[in-house]
């Protein structure tokens, strides 16, 4: 394989066979999805394999970046989340207002405030660093060959069923219901309130970042313009966000809500549970309409599940088309167990929260959702924690 160093960077010659495989699974899928549930799904598909494309590209995840924040004082990867941040807030909230798009109705990503946000969030922050990435981010590193995060995926999904059972219990403590910005201060007094506060955590991170090390960073991005570095990445974490937040924007418009992924982990883990003799269905979450009807159809019939596919999908083949997929199966037991429960601690707290980074955070702030800042808040917090008891749960001076 050729390989050309710029900028610091390993640039390799694109995997064909993966590259070949990826696109032949990408029109095969679109055309059975569209075939077999319509140009709707196929559409959906085909979005979630532009977000794993870019997601992988621009290597945007929110554990490593939080990492960098409370451990080391860097906020480039915090930054680039307040831009995609600010610019879905500007696409979303008026069409929340209209309550249409393009004649197709749609409904923001709103979700009640209560404990529930609280502690789930603060479970998701911790997990995140034992799990070695967030719901997105696994996804993509799956998709891009990373076989330690197979044991973060199988313990998301775990620990999304076991949020599903318990969820009920955790509605009944106190709360204060769904707060939409936009309803409570009037679409410019949200659009204000979400700007100015994204405003304030960019200045604090430029602040921190530069009293501790004199100067900002952007992470290492190669020279090279042209296609290939359109092909195979990495991409800048600017322009990453920027296309997520166009993405996610296209994602309402399709579907009418904004992107989600944890629920696409419950379904997947609820519908393991059935094949393996367990009788979900007669659990009060899974009787209730969205999850009983999604629970009794096909995986690809689900918005959530089907583009969480369509993620792994696009990952793969930009690891392909970046030369890196290949697999490592040899993974310390330790690292396994770690990871494995990192990740029931996001799946589980991604269902007390009403979500996880994409869902909650993501989607629920461009929507104007106070649960969205909320979870923001405590997913910090249990980063906060999470740094170090990841650190010594993999060992001194090793990081998840």
């Amino acid at each position: 394989m050729a390989v050309q160093v710029v900028a610091g960077l390993e640039l390799r010659s694109p995997n064909r066979i993966v590259v070949a495989a990826g696109l032949a699974l990408l029109v095969g899928g679109l055309a059975a999805l569209a075939a077999q549930f319509g140009p709707r799904q196929a559409a959906l598909f085909g979005l979630g394999a532009m977000l794993g494309l870019v997601l992988y590209h621009a290597l945007f995840g929110f554990a490593a970046s939080w990492r960098a924040l409370v451990s080391d004082g860097r906020g480039a990867g915090l930054r680039a989340q307040m831009a995609m941040l600010a610019l879905a807030s500007l696409l979303f909230l008026p069409v929340l207002e209209a309550g249409s798009l393009f004649g197709r109705p749609v409904s923001g990503a709103v979700a009640p405030v209560g404990i529930s946000v609280l502690v789930g969030a603060f479970l998701f922050g911790v997990g995140m660093q034992f799990g070695g990435g967030c719901a997105s981010g696994t996804l993509y590193t799956v998709g891009g060959g990373n076989t330690k995060m197979l044991a973060t995926l199988v313990g998301f999904l775990a620990g999304s069923v076991l949020g599903t059972l318990h969820l009920p219990w955790w509605l009944g403590l106190p709360g204060l219901g769904a707060v939409s910005l936009r309803e409570a201060l009037s679409l410019p007094g949200a659009l204000g309130v979400q700007l100015a506060v994204i405003g304030a955590i960019v200045l604090a991170s430029l602040r921190l970042e530069r009293r501790r090390h004199g100067r900002l960073s952007h992470g290492p991005v190669p020279d090279e313009p042209g296609l290939r570095r359109l092909l195979q990445g990495p991409w800048p974490l600017m322009a990453g966000g920027v296309l997520l937040a166009l993405l996610n924007f296209a994602v309402l418009a399709v579907a009418g809500h904004p992107w989600s992924v944890s629920f696409g982990y419950a379904l997947w883990g609820a519908k393991l549970a059935q094949f393996m003799g367990l009788d979900v269905a007669a659990w009060e979450f899974w009787t209730w309409r969205y999850p009983a009807k999604a629970l009794g159809g096909s995986l690809f019939a689900e918005d959530t599940s089907l583009t969480n596919f369509g993620i792994l999908l696009g990952a793969f083949l930009a690891a392909g088309l970046a030369g890196r997929f290949a697999p490592r199966w040899r993974v310390p037991v330790r690292a396994l167990l770690v990871a494995l429960l990192g990740g029931v601690l996001m799946g589980y707290g991604a269902r007390l929260a009403f979500g996880c980074n994409i869902g909650a955070l993501f989607s629920g702030i461009a929507s104007g959702s106070l649960h969205g800042w909320l979870w923001m808040a405590a997913a910090l917090a249990g980063t906060a924690l999470g740094v170090p008891l990841g650190r010594r749960a993999l060992g001194r001076g090793r990081t998840p």
